[in-house]
């Protein structure tokens, strides 16, 4: 009997890449990282999730996400792949503004979308962009939704559509970034809006 395929490997494979040379770790350390592949729901919605935000996962992602060590990306893009999405025409990575955009290089949920959609043979899709981010230190649930809400904006300029979209995260918390994501795709017609995200943190 041929030894049963592992789904990780295959996606690896589609990608034309071999998997330790892809992500690096070990067949142990894979294995000991802080495991989810759980949903958790966070504003009404439910965001399938790869990983707790734990050691080491957390300082991988901080690292990829603010200093630059961009090699991270398809070790992280591997632990969402072990999600299994459900069946989609697009996927939308969560917008940055143009100052986080200019701080970090580059937008570290379309990093990984960009893998992602490869392996999965369809396209990133970004008709919303998001303008300044204000900090939502203090604020209570009413009021952060409504000051996230305001950051997002529909790109005129995108005539695609697309109604089976998944929006792509590093992290959820509360949630909030994505439901207003979600609004925003509603409003475009979108007929089913799945999240994804490497982990979950403690709100």
């Amino acid at each position: 009997m041929a030894p049963q395929s592992n789904p990780k490997h295959f996606a690896l494979r589609t990608l034309g890449i071999d998997r330790q040379q892809h992500h690096s770790l070990c067949e142990d350390c894979w294995q000991q990282l802080p495991w989810s592949k759980s949903t958790v729901q966070r504003q009404e919605m439910d965001i399938q999730v790869a990983c707790h935000y734990d050691y080491p996962i957390d300082r991988i992602i901080q690292k990829f996400k603010y200093e630059q060590q961009l090699h991270f990306q398809n070790l992280l893009a591997s632990t969402l792949l072990e999600l299994r999405p459900p069946k989609i025409q697009a996927i939308v990575p969560m917008p940055i503004s143009n100052e986080r955009l200019v701080e970090r290089g580059y937008n570290q949920s379309l990093v990984l979308a960009k893998i992602m959609a490869k392996a999965l043979n369809i396209p990133v899709w970004q008709p919303v962009t998001r303008l300044q981010q204000h900090s939502q230190k203090g604020l209570n649930r009413l009021e952060r939704i409504e000051n996230i809400e305001q950051q997002f904006q529909i790109n005129t300029t995108s005539k695609l559509r697309y109604r089976r979209v998944l929006i792509l995260d590093d992290v959820v918390t509360t949630g909030s970034s994505i439901y207003a994501l979600k609004q925003k795709l509603e409003e475009l017609d979108c007929q089913k809006i799945y999240a994804a995200c490497v982990a979950s943190a403690e709100i």
